[in-house]
């Protein structure tokens, strides 16, 4: 696996990489299936939840398997990784990226936990993403109902004194479903762009409008977090069987359409942040 510096090296070309967040073997497969079609290099995300629930050397074994069958990069990534401990356990298990979600607390603190992050990570030739500015929304079953848009200016001081390598921005998108149409705030990206010379991320990928995604990755965002449709894609292969046959019972049948509906989604973001060109 390779690290999240390297994944994201070339992204400037003007193209993004895919994170895809996974919770079982179906949507590893699915994800890495995609991946191999396309050709393309992709970010298996995995949040704190799917670990408490399956452990963490079970999911990154799950993963090592699967790159075992697969030719093009992958990167095992933490996602909103708010446990200093837990973020700790997940490099030392063999994550070959991270990402240290503080927003929740003042800037100062912040900084201080995830400088404690990127030192660790280091020392395993790893990086870290982290995130200011706050989203709305339900994020591993933690809800935030409050928004912050991420400044410019702190957005700036923030990298220049955390050593990241890669900044999570909040200009408007959300965690899970969207009420309407999200509006982002462009002006506010390219401020960012301007005074911040790493990788931008942008988070609550799900539902927002395609023209909306390739103008973002034009401005300057790099990597393109996508959770929800995966679980929307994932459910409703498993009620396509249902619908066909309500007698079904045969696992690798139910399951097997579940994980084709992850990889046909997976593909369809793929395309359009041009990362398999």
């Amino acid at each position: 696996m390779i690290t999240l510096k390297e994944i994201l090296d070339d992204t400037e070309k003007g193209y993004a990489i895919g994170q895809f967040n996974v919770h079982n073997l179906e949507y590893v497969q699915g994800v890495v299936e995609a991946a191999r079609a396309t050709q393309s290099p992709v970010i298996i995300g995995i949040t704190e939840r799917p670990l408490r629930y399956y452990g963490i050397n079970y999911l990154v074994n799950t993963v090592k398997a699967a790159e075992k069958n697969c030719s093009v990069p992958l990167c095992l990534h933490l996602d909103h990784g708010d446990n200093l401990a837990v973020v700790f356990e997940c490099i030392e298990a063999g994550f070959s990226s991270v990402m240290y979600d503080g927003s929740h607390l003042s800037l100062e603190d912040n900084i201080q936990n995830t400088k404690l992050v990127v030192k660790r990570a280091k020392e395993y030739g790893i990086y870290a993403e982290a995130e200011l500015g706050e989203l709305q929304g339900i994020e591993d079953g933690k809800e935030s109902t409050g928004s912050t848009l991420t400044a410019p200016d702190e957005a700036e001081y923030f990298v220049k004194e955390t050593g990241i390598s890669a900044l999570a921005v909040a200009i408007g998108t959300a965690h899970g479903f969207y009420s309407g149409e999200p509006k982002l705030d462009f002006e506010r990206l390219k401020a960012i762009r301007d005074r911040v010379d790493i990788p931008l991320v942008l988070h609550g990928g799900s539902g927002v409008p395609e023209k909306s995604i390739k103008k973002a990755i034009k401005i300057g965002i790099s990597k393109v977090n996508v959770g929800t449709e995966l679980k929307v894609a994932f459910n409703n292969g498993i009620k396509s069987v249902w619908e066909e046959n309500p007698e079904e019972i045969e696992c690798t049948v139910i399951m097997g359409a579940a994980r084709e509906g992850v990889k046909e989604k997976v593909i369809e973001k793929i395309n359009l942040f041009r990362s398999n060109l």
